[in-house]
């Protein structure tokens, strides 16, 4: 008690000489490590925009050595703070106290984990962010792992490299890993001598494989074959609003139950839990509503509960029964054609996008290519109808 308390008074002593030098900051002893307090920047993912007043923690004994220490980090953090190079990175500590420097690489990667998860302002919708991490991020933090054992003379910047160059060129695979190192050397405050983005390729419309997409007619027969009820449901929903495997599991269908006539009985809502969040969808083709018998809801006995498993997996489950169905196109499949049949009824790419639940520009990038042959000549029929063209000129006839 006598050591603490002789300590205490050299403590105040430290933050009289820290007073009179105008740096701001003090230090104070919490149990038996040193902390600074003081007016910093807000934390990353704080909601506040100017500083305030806040303790950083300094990793330091509370001890007469680990007091001199202090005093001099105090002197260097006043000193980024007055050229504004403060960087929270540098002082924040994850799982074991330690900070990022004091990490081997396997440390620094579950701490990158836990930052993606939970530091990052995505918190309305946590789901989304784990299955994002689970499928574009995960992969490639665990291959750079495994060069790096496998290389154990490289550097980290050199892994690096060697991780992105292990992916195809011009890939979805190398733009993901590209994206995911891009944003552990941000995270590691680890400079690289050259942008990752110079090595991710192009990867985009001009890359993407062409489908060919079901017919409406294709889509209503293989309907008719799923012999599970609350699995033909999800098709048909899929098919009717262009949903996700998973959004079929987290949507407000009370608009389907109320009486036909009422307005708006063709939309749903996709719930807040979802990849993108909550949005509103109508039905293309509204009929569809009827003939795959959507108003009498009934959905498969699937764990939904997010804390106890995923949107992937989930999406996963959906995928599955349709190869057990004998079904011969993806799931996704369903949701590309609601997105070409959106296109033949005009209707707005910024209303098709919206509903959706991504961006204009990946909806026109990702389903303008995708209008067959097929598709383009009864689009033609479809604006010669409208024009009062004669019938004759419509069709395969030569329009002249």
């Amino acid at each position: 008690m006598a050591k603490a308390d002789h300590l205490d008074e050299k403590i105040v002593q430290v933050n009289q000489r820290l007073k009179a030098a105008q740096l701001g900051l003090q230090i104070e002893r919490r149990h038996t490590k040193l902390n600074l307090r003081g007016t910093l920047p807000p934390r990353p993912a704080s909601a506040k925009l100017r500083p305030h007043q806040q303790r950083l923690c300094l990793g330091l004994p509370a001890t007469p050595t680990g007091l001199k220490q202090a005093e001099q980090e105090v002197k260097i953090i006043a000193g980024q703070l007055l050229q504004h190079s403060f960087d929270w990175h540098n002082y924040l500590t994850f799982s074991g106290g330690k900070r990022l420097s004091q990490m081997n690489l396997a440390e620094q990667l579950q701490a990158f984990e836990q930052h993606f998860l939970s530091e990052l302002p995505r918190q309305s919708n946590p789901a989304a962010t784990k299955t994002t991490w689970n499928s574009a991020y995960a992969p490639y933090v665990r291959k750079l792992a495994a060069i790096a054992a496998e290389h154990p003379s490289l550097t980290l910047v050199e892994a690096i490299y060697k991780t992105v160059q292990a992916t195809e060129l011009n890939s979805r695979s190398r733009q993901l890993c590209c994206t995911t190192l891009s944003a552990l050397a941000a995270f590691l405050m680890l400079p690289l001598p050259h942008d990752l983005k110079v090595l991710a390729g192009e990867y985009g419309s001009r890359n993407v494989r062409s489908r060919q997409l079901p017919s409406d007619e294709e889509i209503v027969s293989h309907w008719k074959n799923i012999p599970n009820p609350a699995w033909r449901f999800v098709y048909g929903v899929m098919a009717t609003y262009g949903l996700r495997n998973h959004e079929v599991f987290f949507c407000n269908f009370s608009s389907l139950c109320q009486p036909k006539t009422a307005r708006g009985d063709t939309m749903i809502e996709v719930l807040p839990a979802t990849k993108t969040g909550s949005h509103q969808v109508w039905a293309f083709y509204p009929e569809w509503i009827e003939e795959f018998e959507l108003r009498t809801i009934q959905l498969p006995d699937l764990e939904t509960d997010l804390t106890k498993t995923t949107l992937q997996r989930i999406g996963q489950r959906v995928t599955a029964q349709f190869r057990r169905y004998g079904i011969p196109f993806s799931p996704y499949n369903l949701r590309h054609a609601w997105a070409v049949r959106t296109i033949h009824f005009g209707l707005p790419d910024t209303v098709a996008a919206k509903m959706m639940g991504h961006s204009v520009a990946v909806h026109t990038r990702t389903y303008h290519q995708w209008i067959t042959a097929r598709d383009q000549q009864q689009a033609v029929d479809l604006a010669l109808s409208r024009r009062g063209v004669p019938e004759q000129w419509a069709g395969n006839e030569t329009i002249r």
